[in-house]
């Protein structure tokens, strides 16, 4: 019996950067759904509502539908490195 696959709708930065995988592209960013709660901000668990968020893959910076910054981080940067003498 295999384990269940992850809902990937439910945030967590293993599941952002999964979406970013094969995200599609808008404008420079990654389209990335998740659920999120009554307010509109992301939920950790399962709810009835999906939103959408843009995903910078230069700078790991993930925002809302209005473009204001949700969640900043590093790690998301996808370009990270790029440049560097090895």
């Amino acid at each position: 019996m295999s384990d269940p696959l992850p809902d990937l709708f439910v945030y967590s930065p293993e599941n952002l950067i999964a979406q970013a995988d094969a995200a599609p592209d808008r404008l420079g960013y990654k389209l990335v759904r998740f659920y999120v709660d009554e307010k509109g901000l992301l939920a950790k668990s399962q709810t009835d509502t999906l939103g959408t968020f843009y995903l910078s893959p230069s700078g790991g910076t993930l925002r809302d539908t209005e473009l204001n910054i949700v969640l900043y981080s590093a790690k998301f940067d996808i370009y990270k490195g790029l440049g560097r003498p090895s």
